[in-house]
């Protein structure tokens, strides 16, 4: 009955790929694990960006384990009462809490259940948030997910209009408005094979056989092409990362294990990514950037897990190729000199001694370099002081998350957990965390995968924000993930500024709130909020130069809070 009705609430109202879409509410389904947003072929919920007319104008934007997704709440500043967020369901008196315990200053999070009683009274606390709109910090830049192979292939497994909800409900103003896309330059492990340019003939110095882009690339252009226009964007940045050289050109001559690049090809792997972005260039598709390799210590040290293609890089090898070979190659080139240069693509537990290190073995390696780029795979274990201290040395070079996945961890489940909420808080707590570290934005790994986290060639499986039914091919399920994400990506448009938003007492270990302010463009203020315990939370927003708002939020829910 639902599902009829948004059928023809959908045609009521003529939405196709571009149209309005103010009053598109998610199609909650419960699963297992919680609950996800259905869209099919005619319908998807989306969200048009709330204006913010009026100076005495509040709007807040939440999301809740019982239900809420982007639902809109609006009060003003001259109201005495506060701005209550309604949940979809009240609180079960007798529910045993699973306190999550954040804190900013470590990498571990605490899970565990307690009963709540441990860590608040039985009334409803207050906490208070300080926002200086005169403590400004790093500017947005990016936020974007990866067009990998093996998204390739699920979108042409679909009908063009669930092709077309995946692009909007990603890069449309109305959907989580995404500007950026990571491709692989060759294959990755989220393809049905490895693969790279010019595989044969082999000992070939000067690439001969790399004189046009692979179809499985062409395909991608056109996808791509289709998210331009149903995204409604005038700009895609794309950023490249190769996985592995062709093997001939590796010491081990293989896709994958202990290997690392030939000094004999250093100049020939340098003119591989020019020609890739050359080429890249000739189909309308130009590259913003690339990275210095995906994850290059899994050919060093991460063989022994580490199953899909990889190249082993030291970072005094990397700052001898960086220096003197894709450095130069692409500085020097007339067409592709302005695409920038990310070092690392790696965890953050190799920071900032790789760049130390790369200096070491060439003192002038790191000026090539306009970005740094981190993996997020194991920031739970290694907290954020690694991030500070590598900003600290290099303030002037964007810092880029450029791959996030859960359900990677022995101890994860492989795979998705559909409509898992406590997974969604993992990527808030995440983004929250890194964005309070001098963070630019978050390129998040695939943008869809199939029910069992794939496919791939060495059976991989993850989890991502959005899962495809590639069982009857006429659904589509946007996770907690994905609004998580979107609590940032969809409100923080480029150039909105980082400023100081603290919480009283937050070095309390056991605050179960976290906070991150951010001054937008035209001036307007986006608070972003997470409470993550199991009953509502008072909040006394206190602004340096409006006065207070008075919140109060439902249980284990986020909120962007947008004012002026």
């Amino acid at each position: 009955m639902i599902q009829t009705w948004h059928c023809f609430l959908f045609a009521l109202l003529s939405i196709g790929a571009g149209a309005s879409s103010e009053q598109m509410p998610c199609d909650l389904r419960e699963t297992s694990h919680g609950s996800v947003c259905v869209c099919n072929s005619t319908y998807c919920d989306y969200m048009e960006q709330p204006e913010i007319t009026d100076s005495n104008q509040i709007v807040v934007i939440s999301s809740s384990k019982d239900g809420l997704r982007f639902q809109k709440t609006t009060g003003d500043f001259a109201s005495q009462k506060p701005l209550v967020v309604q949940d979809k369901q009240s609180i079960d008196e007798n529910f045993k809490a699973e306190a999550i315990v954040v804190d900013q200053g470590r990498a571990w999070l605490q899970l565990a259940n307690i009963p709540q009683r441990l860590f608040i009274n039985s009334s409803v606390r207050t906490l208070r948030v300080f926002v200086n709109r005169e403590k400004r910090f790093q500017k947005v830049s990016n936020f974007g997910g990866a067009f990998t192979g093996t998204v390739s292939y699920l979108l042409k497994q679909l009908p063009q209009e669930l092709q077309d909800h995946v692009y909007k409900s990603y890069f449309h103003q109305d959907g989580i408005a995404y500007n950026t896309v990571r491709i692989s330059i060759g294959g990755s492990d989220f393809d049905l094979e490895p693969w790279a340019y010019n595989e044969w003939p082999r000992n070939d110095l000067q690439l001969s056989n790399f004189t046009e882009l692979d179809p499985r690339d062409l395909k991608k252009i056109e996808q791509l092409k289709r998210l331009k226009i149903v995204g409604n964007l005038d700009e895609l940045k794309i950023m490249g990362a190769a996985w592995s050289a062709p093997p001939w050109m590796k010491s081990n001559d293989r896709w994958t294990g202990f290997g690392q690049l030939k000094t004999e090809y250093y100049q020939t792997w340098a003119l591989y990514h020019l020609k890739f972005l050359e080429l890249m260039q000739a189909k309308n598709m130009p590259i913003w950037a690339i990275s210095t390799g995906n994850e290059p210590l899994n050919g060093v040290i991460g063989f022994f897990f580490v199953h899909f293609m990889s190249m082993g890089w030291t970072p005094w090898q990397q700052a001898i190729w960086l220096n003197d070979n894709l450095g130069p190659t692409i500085r020097r080139s007339s067409t592709q000199s302005k695409v920038l240069i990310f070092g690392n693509d790696d965890q953050r537990y190799t920071y900032p001694s790789w760049f130390r290190k790369m200096r070491s073995s060439r003192n002038n390696s790191l000026s090539y370099l306009d970005g740094l780029a981190v993996h997020w795979y194991w920031d739970e274990l290694v907290g954020p002081q690694l991030i500070d201290q590598a900003h600290s040395e290099m303030p002037e070079k964007l810092l880029l998350n450029t791959e996030s996945c859960i359900g990677d961890k022995p101890w994860q489940t492989h795979g998705p957990e559909l409509g898992s909420w406590q997974r969604g808080e993992s990527y808030m707590r995440a983004y929250t965390q890194d964005m309070r570290h001098h963070f630019n934005g978050w390129l998040d790994w695939n943008l869809v995968l199939d029910e069992q986290g794939g496919p791939n060639y060495v059976n991989n499986f993850v989890d991502a924000p959005v899962i495809v039914n590639a069982t009857n091919r006429q659904e589509i399920y946007k996770q907690p993930i994905f609004y998580a994400i979107g609590h940032f990506s969809k409100f923080l448009p480029a150039d909105s500024v980082r400023i100081e938003a603290k919480i009283e007492n937050e070095s309390n270990p056991f605050t179960q709130l976290s906070v991150v302010g951010f001054q937008r463009p035209d001036g307007s203020v986006a608070v972003i909020i997470y409470n993550g315990q199991n009953l509502p939370v008072d909040v006394a927003l206190n602004d340096s130069q409006r006065g207070m708002i008075g919140l109060r939020l439902p249980p284990r829910s986020w909120h962007t809070v947008l004012y002026k």
